[in-house]
This record gives structure tokens, sequence and C-alpha cells, in this order.
């Protein structure tokens, strides 16, 4: 792509929902307009991408037209897509979502496109590399401090250590990272080819960052930095894939 004083185009991964609008009430790709902004701040132009089976199994068509993806939060993923079965907390799955994503993950981190997953989104990338997710935190550890009050970020703030040196912390600007946390998944077993830099200063020391070495931009973080205006890791993933445009542009 060539660009002139451009802003970098990210995609994000849209939700699959049903939603009411005057008259209608129809399925719907849905995205909140905190990721929107967060990117617009960042000086990058949002671009929404609603799930397609075509790229599936042609997930360049769309990676190429981008300088980074975003894979947003949302519904849980369907534990088949990681050889699990079904507990009965796991519902809403989008199977259709899952593949969708995957395959873009996947495809992003080979091309080395700048990639941000956010909650959902890094348990997707943890998913993509092969990686299992436990399906209720509270089952686990015994309590629900992940995801305090359903449907709101309200008192949902915990601190997340980051590994020195690691692109987390880099992004979040800290080594000790206050978080809005809203999720009651987790990383089990980490993907081939990722490392986690950071943990949840709980006792349960839950994954809370996961990111792929080497590569130029390839982070998962297991909250919402979409919520907080004063969080710097939206803004990262921008610079990230302004600086790839860069790179890329000819001459």
């Amino acid at each position: 792509m060539v660009y002139s004083m451009a802003r970098p185009v990210i995609g994000i991964c849209t939700t699959l929902e049903k939603a009411r609008w005057s008259v209608w009430e129809l399925d719907a790709a849905l995205l909140p307009m905190n990721y929107v902004q967060a990117v617009q701040r960042a000086g990058g132009l949002a671009l929404m991408l609603p799930p397609d089976e075509q790229l599936v199994e042609e997930p360049d068509e769309v990676l190429a037209l981008l300088d980074g993806l975003i894979l947003a939060g949302g519904a849980d993923i369907d534990p088949a897509s990681y050889g699990q079965a079904r507990e009965q907390h796991t519902v809403d799955t989008v199977p259709e979502r899952d593949r969708f994503e995957i395959a873009l993950a996947r495809g992003a981190i080979e091309r080395d496109l700048p990639l941000l997953g956010i909650c959902r989104g890094m348990q997707l990338i943890n998913v993509a590399c092969g990686g299992t997710l436990i399906q209720h935190l509270p089952d686990r550890f015994g309590h629900g401090e992940h995801r305090r009050v359903v449907g709101s970020f309200d008192g949902a703030d915990h601190e997340v250590n980051l590994a020195a040196g690691s692109l987390a912390q880099a992004a979040a600007g800290e080594s000790v990272h206050t978080t809005k946390s809203h999720h009651h998944q987790g990383v089990e077993c980490l993907g081939a080819g990722l490392v986690a830099s950071g943990v949840a200063a709980l006792d349960d020391e839950l994954t809370e960052a996961i990111e792929v070495p080497g590569k130029r931009f390839a982070l998962g973080v297991q909250w919402h930095p979409e919520a907080d205006e004063d969080s710097q890791v939206i803004a990262a993933l921008v610079a990230a894939a302004a600086r790839t445009a860069l790179a890329e542009a000819p001459g």
C-alpha cells in the first residue's frame, strides 16, 4: 500500500449480535465505539471487519489491506476450537466468528502484521497457536475477581505484573499496570511460539499478557484498554502499524 501522510489502517473484528434500531431487530455486526475512538485518538483509521467465510480460507485478501489488526472482546470461544468439551458456564459461542478470527490471527502472525488481542482476543490468539483455555475461572480458583460485576467495569480494576523488557511492558508504559478486567475465562496451556509476559497480581497469578517474540508487534492482553482513556496499549499498536506502513511503502 502507498501512503502519503495517511493514517495507518487498523482492522477491528466485530461481534455478531442481535440488534434493534428503529423498527428493526436483526442480526448485526457490532463494535463498541470505544475501540474505534481509541484507534482514532491514536491517529489510526478504524475499519470494522465482520466474519467472512471466504476469508477463513484466504485471510491475506483482507490482511493485505491493513497496517494493524485488533481482535476485540466478546463472546466465549467455542471449546471445540481447542479440543475440549463444553462446560456449563461456556455460553453464547459464535463458531463462525471463531473460525474467522483464528484465520486472521494466524495470518497476521505469519505476515508479521501488528496484532493486538483484547480479552477474548488474547484468548483467541492463544487458541490460534494451539493453546487451551480455562472455561470458568471461579470453578478453578474459587473467586470472581476477574469479573466482579457482570456488564460493568465499575470496581473492576486490578493490577497486572508485566515482565521486564517485554512488549507488554513497553506498550503499557510500566511494569505494574492497573487494568480494567471483565472475563470469566483465561489461558490454561500456552500456545506454540507464545510467551507469557504478564500475570495477575492476585493469588491465582493468571496469565494476563501473551506475546510472540521476534515479531514487530504481536500482543494479547486479558484486560480492556479501550475502556481506559489513560491506557497506552492501543496507541502502541497504532504506532507499530504506522511504522510498518512506512517501512513497507515503496521508495
